[in-house]
């Protein structure tokens, strides 16, 4: 590495504690001139959008996470005046808790169990493992983040003898996230049964006038707090998303908010060199050829920032995964993310990274704070902490000789700040992007299709159910289910639901099988 190169492609951001290195990147010395005219509309479309252009036609929203750290910037002061009222009432309602002032019916609340989905959860987990202190925390935080009835039953055994003193949340924009619901109604239940009332240890998070909005009106939950059409979920961890349960935690969410102001302030600077976002974007677009040729591989060398690629990969892959560009051309947009922590992975997947296809590049996130005091020496003048990143040296070093692309983020240690400044730094880095490539980044056609698929489904399936409880004993095959049903040709869905409810005894449907599966019959057993 020649050291003028490094020097010139290492931008450092003192008043940040940040740093973003782009000198293990192949790109050539004309590379920024070349793409300042892309870059220089990406600017301008994010001014746009900033300033409260629609940026979801889908759905005729604005997209204003932005605004949730600098409610100044808002578009009208009647947004300005609920996001300030609601970090209020997050500190309010916080302090209730923490004070004791409102109890669950054990006593005061030892634990949060946080229920939702994709963007309900990710940030929340990602934030909670990033600055969680078991000697310091106010409150421990659990999650239900998904419909699998075997991890509901997991997490409420954890808190089996301890419902009484749990506060649940419950974050749902529609308030019908079948997810979140079944979620919800499967620890209702766990309440119900041993005597409690669920309401008098739930909040919402959600949209007002939704079906759980009301619900928890109807009810009397201890509290409401808002989900607002202008935010996404995967950009809504410094909504009350994120910050409430951050909050109850012990968390300090001011400063979360305070380093994501910080890092939208550098990131609003129409200069490449001077915005960390504009040059992790272009990098991006390199790497990538500007078609999504290459995955994005994030590895921080902290065990705290384990969740962090969990994190983006909704983020980055659902903003960026889309079929069609801004004409309607289709153009397969979209980025793949993995990974997991250094220097775990060294021992996973690296030796694929190096010697492998080449079909990746590397995120490297260094943190220069061990984290502990007075740290032993593993060997004479070496700690823990040095092998650390002795290893993420090594490592970059190692895929730099075989022409790896791969860029180095640098923070000084990991705390709420830093947090919120990564957390800002990718939202704009994907709105970046995604202007460089010509995608919406702030829609999700895709998921939506899926969940009405999901949803026919499901329908299907309980036909198929009640026309076997309707014919007792009676047998029936594949094709004569789907005859019967008139399903048109849905042999094989029929099939896969048919095998689920056979491995569920309280469906009670038994299988006779076959040598030819068009041949097993089915029926429910009276």
């Amino acid at each position: 590495m020649n050291w003028n190169h490094f020097k010139k492609y290492h931008f450092n951001f003192p008043d940040l504690d940040f740093a973003i290195d782009l000198s293990h990147m192949s790109f050539s010395e004309r590379f920024f001139e070349e793409k300042a005219p892309l870059i220089n509309n990406a600017f301008k479309a994010m001014r746009e959008l900033e300033s409260g252009a629609i940026a979801n036609p889908d759905e005729n929203r604005m997209v204003g996470h932005y605004w949730l750290r600098n409610s100044k910037l808002a578009p009208d002061h009647d947004i300005t005046r609920q996001i300030n009222q609601t970090i209020d009432q997050i500190l309010d309602f916080t302090e209730k808790i923490h004070s004791g002032n409102i109890k669950g019916s054990g006593g005061q609340f030892k634990n949060i169990l946080v229920i939702g989905i994709g963007g309900s959860a990710l940030g929340p987990q990602f934030v909670n493992e990033a600055l969680c202190n078991h000697k310091t925390d106010k409150i421990s935080v659990f999650f239900l983040d998904n419909t699998d009835p075997n991890g509901i039953q997991n997490t409420l055994a954890k808190l089996e003898n301890e419902l009484g003193t749990t506060l649940c949340i419950i974050i749902s924009k529609s308030g019908g996230t079948p997810e979140t619901r079944n979620a919800m109604l499967e620890t209702q239940h766990a309440y119900e049964k041993i005597g409690l009332v669920f309401s008098n240890h739930a909040v919402a998070i959600t949209g007002e006038g939704s079906v759980m909005d009301q619900l928890a009106i109807r009810e009397g939950w201890l509290s409401r707090f808002p989900m607002w059409d202008w935010v996404g979920g995967r950009t809504s961890e410094l909504a009350a998303v994120g910050l409430l349960p951050a909050s109850l935690q012990g968390l300090d969410i001011l400063a979360l908010l305070k380093g994501a102001r910080e890092m939208d302030e550098k990131t609003r600077i129409d200069k490449i060199e001077q915005n960390p976002a504009a040059l992790l974007a272009l990098s991006w677009f390199h790497a990538t050829k500007g078609v999504g040729e290459k995955a994005m591989v994030i590895l921080p060398y902290k065990d705290r920032l384990q969740l962090f690629s969990k994190y983006l990969q909704q983020l980055v892959m659902e903003s960026l995964g889309k079929e069609n560009d801004f004409s309607g051309k289709c153009v397969e947009q979209g980025i793949v993310v993995y990974g997991n922590k250094g220097s775990t992975d060294q021992h996973a997947y690296v030796q694929q990274l190096r010697d492998g296809t080449h079909n990746f590049f590397v995120t490297f996130i260094e943190v220069l704070e061990d984290g502990i005091q007075n740290p032993i020496e593993v060997e004479e003048g070496i700690t823990s902490g040095d092998y650390l990143q002795g290893f993420l040296l090594g490592t970059r070093r190692a895929l730099y000789e075989k022409k790896r692309d791969s860029v180095t983020l640098t923070i000084k240690k990991v705390d709420a700040r830093s947090i919120g400044a990564l957390i800002a730094l990718y939202e704009r880095s994907v709105g970046f992007y995604a202007s460089l490539v010509g995608v919406n980044a702030y829609d999700q056609p895709g998921v939506e299709a899926g969940k009405k698929v999901a949803a026919d489904i499901l329908e299907i399936k309980k036909t198929i159910a009640k026309c076997l409880k309707d014919h007792p004993n009676q047998p029936f095959t594949v094709d004569e289910l789907n005859n019967t049903l008139e399903l048109g040709n849905q042999q094989e869905t029929i099939f896969k639901l048919l095998q689920n409810l056979v491995a569920n005894p309280c469906k009670k449907i038994s299988v006779n099988r076959t040598a030819d599966m068009s041949t097993d019959t089915y029926w429910f057993v009276e």
